[in-house]
This record gives structure tokens, sequence and C-alpha cells, in this order.
């Protein structure tokens, strides 16, 4: 009989899951007629976003809990607003500007752009808008090693002429 000791995935789980507990259920949120701003975990890391099955890139479990609070998070914002009802029907047929302030532990140990897919993803998904709508991203990356957190702001995008 073999004793195998499988550190690895229990190495993967303590890593994998850490980025979601720095922040409460208590996200703070502002809804207005045209934007939605709110304050949300800091996504997993891109290494711990994805795993391959069967010679296949998936989203990985951690990925998947990622996007389940975020959606969660989102929808009681919205419950809470009497602004939604404007809100959705702004996001639904309006070319679209997404923010995201990346606030993370180190601001030498995330590259900005890291958790921008699956941030919006959540987000759009929450709200039930195709993230192909979002016709300009502004990202920004600072350092808070005590409150690690991302605020992220949708709104209409300035219109060109």
């Amino acid at each position: 009989m073999h004793n195998h000791v499988l550190p690895r995935p229990a190495r993967r789980l303590r890593t994998a899951t850490a980025p979601l507990l720095p922040v409460s259920a208590h996200s703070q949120s502002t809804i207005l007629p045209d934007r939605l701003s709110i304050t949300l975990p800091v996504p997993p890391s891109i290494n711990h976003q994805y795993a391959t099955v069967k010679a296949r890139r998936v989203l990985s479990s951690v990925g998947r809990a990622y996007k389940a609070l975020v959606g969660g998070l989102v929808l009681v914002a919205l419950a809470r607003s009497p602004h939604r009802e404007p809100l959705y029907r702004l996001l639904r047929q309006a070319p679209l500007s997404l923010a995201i302030r990346f606030h993370f532990q180190s601001a030498v140990r995330r590259d900005v752009d890291s958790g921008l897919k699956i941030a919006q993803d959540a987000l759009c998904e929450a709200l039930g808008i195709n993230d192909n709508r979002i016709t300009e991203i502004h990202l920004y990356k600072h350092a808070d090693p005590v409150r690690p957190r991302i605020e992220v702001s949708l709104r209409p995008a300035a219109l060109r002429s």
C-alpha cells in the first residue's frame, strides 16, 4: 500500500481562495440612473482563474466562485436602489464605459490588467448585459495592504464626434 501525500491541491486551495476573503459582504455602492459604482473583492490572479480539463482551458472553481460572489453583491446593491430600472434601461441601449481601480495588497505583485476580464464578465453577467457593449475601459492600479479591493464604475460612454 502506498501512502502518497498530495500537498499541491491543499496549497493551491489556500492560495486560490485568499483573494476572496479580504472584502466583506458590506460592499459599498452608488447607483444612479446613469451610473453604477461598486466596491468589490480583488479578483483571483490569472493563474487561479482557469484550469485545464481534457486539454481545454475552463474557468476554475475559484473563478466561478468569484463571479458568483460579484453577481450576488451587484444584485443586492441593485435591489436596494430606487434607480435600478432607469439604470437597466440605459445600460442595455448605450455604449458603455468601464473604469476599475485596483487596490492590490502590493502594487508590484500584480499587473493592472490581470483581473480585468473576470471582473468585467462578472459585472456584465450580473447586469444581464453583453460585455461587447463596453467601448472604453479605464484601469488604475494602487496599493492598499490593509484593504485590497476593486472600485468599479459602469456608465454610458462619452459620445465622440
